[in-house]
C-alpha cells in the first residue's frame, strides 16, 4: 500500500522559513517525479513545485520562485520543500504526490499523479 505523509507544517510570522517533508512507503521513489501542491481556503489546489525522479529538473510556480526550493533524497524515500521569506499568500495546506514517470521530466498538472498524501497545514501570519 503507497502512503505519502507530510510533515513539517505549522504557523509561522511573515519572512519566516520553514521545511516541509514528504515520506513515502510502498513505492520506490527513484521511480517517480514528485510534485507540491497547495489548496488556500476557497481555492483550487495549484501546483508549487516539482522535481524529475533523479532531480536534475525542477520546476517552480512563479509565485514562489526564489523563495522556495524542492529536493529529494531517494535513499530515504523523502521528499522536501525549503520556503523562505513566506507571506500571508502561502497559507494554504500543502500536498505532495507522485507520478510514475519514465524520463527526466516532472508535471505539476492535479490528473498526472498517481498518488497523493494527505497533506499538512502551514499558516503564515502578518
Amino acid at each position: 500500500q503507497v502512503q505519502l505523509v507530510e510533515s513539517g507544517g505549522g504557523l509561522v510570522q511573515a519572512g519566516e522559513s520553514l521545511r516541509v517533508s514528504c515520506a513515502a512507503s510502498g513505492v520506490t521513489l527513484d521511480r517517480y517525479a514528485i510534485t507540491w501542491f497547495r489548496q488556500a481556503p476557497g481555492k483550487e489546489r495549484e501546483g508549487v513545485s516539482c522535481i524529475s525522479r533523479g532531480g536534475s529538473y525542477r520546476n517552480y510556480a512563479d509565485s514562489v520562485k526564489g523563495r522556495f526550493t524542492i529536493s529529494r533524497n531517494n535513499a530515504e524515500n523523502t521528499v522536501y520543500l525549503q520556503m523562505n521569506s513566506l507571506s500571508p499568500e502561502d497559507t494554504a495546506v500543502y500536498y505532495c504526490a507522485v507520478q510514475y514517470r519514465n524520463d527526466a521530466m516532472c508535471s505539476q498538472s492535479r490528473g498526472a499523479m498517481n498518488y497523493w498524501g494527505t497533506g499538512t497545514l502551514i499558516t503564515v501570519s502578518s
